[in-house]
């Protein structure tokens, strides 16, 4: 018999998404706001439209700064906004 090694953190938590966005504000303690662009086509007119998301993310050391680049992943809801959480920071 052969064990096929699966990744701990997808057998039990599922899969994650991520994303990358620009830091909108970072005025609340642990907490920012990501703004992430999507690009999608306009439902009537098929003309490529820019659509902006913002996220509630936790920053545990509040590393992340106005303006940066970070990326984020899913976890379990903090608050009632809060449902991600800060890997890294990209680019200052």
């Amino acid at each position: 018999m052969t064990e096929d090694k699966i990744a701990p953190e997808q057998t039990s938590r599922g899969l994650r998404k991520e994303r990358v966005g620009i830091v909108s504000s970072d005025s609340m303690e642990k907490t920012i706001v990501v703004s992430v662009v999507t690009r999608v086509p306009h439902e009537r007119f098929r003309k490529i439209v820019k659509k902006t998301t913002k996220l509630y993310a936790h920053d545990e050391n509040g590393e992340a700064k106005k303006g940066d680049k970070v990326r984020v992943i899913e976890t379990k809801p903090m608050s009632k906004n809060k449902c991600w959480r800060l890997i890294e920071v990209l680019s200052h």
